[in-house]
């Protein structure tokens, strides 16, 4: 009798060691969650959240094992909508395209790295292009892109001018410090970077921001995209995700020199200066005049949609609120 408690009494404490350690493993799994966050481009200044809340144990903190990845040749969108990454750095230009076909990726934006679009059209003061119009007559670089182009054309018929007097050279520019001082008068630049790099390197430069010459071209760019079919099944770990990157940027809000100093020690191949001089504009940009980090406004959101159905550079309208939420962005 005493044999067979014995053992009885072994299985039982078997059987709770075991419940014991499968409860562990699953409160393990949960407090070391894997996620995948996929870069739009190479490391910069757009990405410095990231870094910093992977560097200070924002992620750790909520539980979070995080992989920053470089981007596919096919992009961020491709790789988070089919599965690959779980979150993604986009733009609202680049992910039109998805929300107005037939059958989109299952993707969504949740938040926005920089409050208003900073891109626009840059060259050297010389040049005289100091308003859109004043474009016509001049070259410019082109990606060749449909949006691209229509954004151009919109700035410059606004303005009075004639967007086929400007001469477009296919060109993808990689050094436009250089390439300003070449045959080419103007390029797309997104000015956190490679317009503070015009500034660090002391060219004198005229700049025409597109949020400046319609509300419907304030889009959201860069922004955050999460696969929605992770996000349905693992919304709490969205939320804790995005609340360390959202910690991140407030950091980089905060401190923009240490911020840039652990983004350089992530990518030491970037010119330092650059980097700490565009890190302290973009400490007034990440926000700018909202409360709220990450914070999407629908009827920015909508107008740009819009604008792009209206000018047929869209295959069909895209609903109202549609390819992004605001479920899982704190306060």
């Amino acid at each position: 009798m005493k044999r067979k408690l014995s053992v009885i009494s072994i299985l039982l404490i078997c059987i709770l060691l075991l419940s014991a350690c499968n409860q562990n493993g699953e409160q393990g799994g949960t407090e070391n969650e894997k996620v995948r966050i996929v870069l739009d481009w190479t490391p910069n200044t757009n990405h410095t959240g990231l870094y910093v809340a992977e560097d200070k144990g924002f992620f750790a903190e909520k539980g979070i094992d995080v992989e920053i990845m470089q981007p596919p040749e096919g992009g961020a969108e491709m790789l988070v909508g089919g599965g690959g990454a779980e979150f993604g750095i986009s733009f609202q230009d680049y992910v039109a395209p998805n929300y107005s076909s037939n059958n989109p990726m299952p993707f969504t934006a949740i938040a926005t790295i920089i409050q208003h679009n900073t891109s626009g059209i840059i060259s050297l003061k010389e040049k005289g292009i100091d308003r859109p119009a004043n474009l016509a007559g001049h070259t410019y670089a082109t990606w060749d892109l449909p949006i691209e182009k229509a954004i151009i054309n919109k700035i410059v018929s606004d303005d009075g001018g004639n967007f086929d007097d400007i001469q477009l050279i296919p060109s993808t520019v990689t050094d436009l410090v250089t390439a300003l001082q070449t045959d080419v008068d103007a390029v797309w630049v997104y000015y956190a970077w490679d317009g503070i790099a015009t500034q660090v390197k002391n060219l004198e430069t005229n700049f025409l921001n597109f949020a400046d010459y319609g509300f419907e071209l304030d889009y959201y760019s860069p922004i955050i995209i999460v696969n929605d079919d992770y996000a349905n099944k693992n919304s709490e770990i969205v939320k804790k995700t995005l609340e360390a990157i959202k910690e991140g940027y407030e950091f980089a809000i905060e401190n923009p020199i240490e911020a840039a100093e652990i983004l350089l020690k992530s990518a030491p191949e970037l010119d330092e200066e650059i980097v700490k001089e565009s890190q302290k504009w973009l400490a007034s940009q990440y926000k700018a005049e909202v409360e709220q980090w990450g914070y999407i406004d629908q009827s920015r959101w909508d107008a740009f949609f819009s604008w792009l159905f209206e000018n047929n550079l869209i295959e069909k309208e895209i609903p109202k609120g549609m390819g992004f939420t605001k479920q899982y962005l704190s306060e």
